[in-house]
């Protein structure tokens, strides 16, 4: 999510300064994991910060898993029904509340009656002073959770309250802003220089337990199953999905990605026990990049009825003619 313009406290203005600097201190900060969360099961990045300073798009790795101006990493979780059972925010490293604030609506930007975010695009979250004069800040947290006050004292890995949908954003997200002396540093690159990326890993901020869990990775799926009727967006955020059973006219298999790019080609397969084929699709190439897909692909009710035993979904993503995404997933039915 980007925050070009905003404020944590009306009273207090938050303008955006270059994307990047160019060598931090040696006195840098050590990082830890933002979220309380099964990496790549209940959350990802997915964006990064754009170290781009003109038109164009690029993360650190020179990938574009980001996009025009974003100042930040995106870590987000899998969908609304992890949101509202609450995944919680945590201090990356110890420092000194600046200032909060926790009045937002946790409401996606794109419905009808969503308030204006214009000033406030970060929505609730937090500022975190930290040494050498290093900050961090958080955004698009849940309304009514920031458990933590202005001038207190938090270590690494405090709770600071949980991931919402406050603010500009359209997914359940933490965006997670670092900067040095009012300049926004990417943590995973910091020594790369402005408008630097590196097709090589570069030293991060990250500490070890973090890295581990934040290697770089071309597309991912987010969410995946098998119903009986049709999916649909909605249905996959909100976790409203019917589960399959014998009794199914149809069964229907699905799969949400996201950082597909123009070019792609999705596949989907589902077949039955013993390996039976039951269906397969192939999208046509996207036009555009998309942030999230949808797929979906179906089959009737046999009259004999459906066997008893295990389904298989295989779905892969084609990118130039080589597979750079792939997903095998089961139902037992």
């Amino acid at each position: 999510m980007r925050i070009s313009v905003g404020s944590l406290l009306s009273s207090v203005a938050l303008s955006i300064s270059p994307v990047a600097v160019a060598s931090p201190p040696a006195a840098a900060l050590s990082l830890s994991y933002p979220l309380q969360c099964e990496t790549r099961v209940t959350c990802i990045v997915q964006n990064y910060l754009d170290i781009d300073p003109g038109p164009g798009v690029h993360d650190y790795l020179c990938g574009q898993q980001t996009y025009q101006g974003h100042n930040g990493v995106d870590f987000r979780i899998s969908d609304m029904a992890a949101q509202h059972r609450g995944v919680a925010v945590l201090a990356v490293a110890p420092g000194v509340v600046m200032r909060t604030r926790d009045e937002a609506p946790d409401i996606s930007m794109h419905e009808a009656d969503a308030p204006s975010v214009l000033g406030r695009e970060c929505g609730n979250g937090l500022i975190v002073k930290h040494r050498n004069g290093w900050e961090t800040q958080y955004c698009h947290m849940a309304h009514g959770s920031i458990s933590v006050k202005a001038g207190q004292a938090v270590s690494r890995g405090s709770p600071l309250g949980l991931v919402g949908l406050s603010g500009m954003t359209e997914f359940p997200h933490l965006h997670l802003t670092l900067r040095h002396n009012g300049i926004v540093v990417d943590p995973f690159g910091p020594k790369l220089g402005t408008g630097r990326c590196s097709s090589i890993p570069a030293a991060s901020l990250w500490d070890g337990a973090a890295r581990l869990r934040l290697s770089y990775r071309v597309g991912a799926v987010l969410n995946f199953g098998f119903s009986n009727s049709l999916v649909s967006m909605p249905d996959v955020e909100e976790a409203k999905i019917s589960p399959a059973d014998l009794r199914g006219r149809f069964l229907i298999g699905y799969v949400r990605a996201i950082h597909l790019r123009a070019g792609d080609i999705q596949v989907l397969t589902i077949r039955g026990p013993q390996g039976v084929f039951l269906a397969s699709t192939t999208l046509p190439a996207l036009e555009l990049d998309k942030a999230q897909s949808l797929i979906s692909v179906g089959a009737r009710r046999p009259v004999s009825g459906w066997v008893q035993g295990s389904y298989e979904g295989s779905y892969n993503v084609l990118r130039r003619g080589h597979v750079v995404l792939a997903k095998a997933f089961s139902y037992l039915m």
